[in-house]
């Protein structure tokens, strides 16, 4: 399949998020320091993570014809003084939905984290 219509993606988005819905907890998403996992089946190292938000659930706000929002996340309190590199989105069971490159995939006001601060995510859009 070369190419995919806006609205083919758009529901391919939608069951991504449906996907993080599953399980009995909430989805989450952690940011870490350091160099990413070549892929999501390699499991992240704890001692690198930062933070841990959570979305509630569920988690989609809002479907449009050109993206999914997602709602915002709580707020979470920063474990450990270092820079994000990426995150990690995990599922309500626990089980890795994908990965993100912190200023490729996913934007921040600021990068540099400091132990006791508090991060959340307010808007969140995924685009096909």
């Amino acid at each position: 399949m070369s190419q995919t219509s806006t609205k083919a993606r758009l529901a391919m988005i939608q069951a991504f998020s449906e996907f993080m819905d599953s399980g009995s907890q909430s989805a989450t998403v952690i940011f870490y320091q350091g160099v990413q996992p070549a892929n999501t089946s390699i499991a992240a190292d704890s001692n690198n993570a930062l933070v841990t938000l959570v979305f509630p659930e569920p988690c989609i706000k809002e479907v449009t014809p050109t993206y999914v929002e997602l709602h915002p996340t709580d707020t979470g309190l920063v474990i450990k003084t270092s820079t994000a590199t990426w995150a990690r989105i995990y599922n309500g069971a626990g089980e890795v939905a994908a990965d993100l490159t912190v200023g490729v995939d996913i934007s921040l006001a600021n990068t540099n984290f400091a132990l006791g601060g508090t991060l959340s995510v307010t808007s969140i859009k995924l685009r096909p």
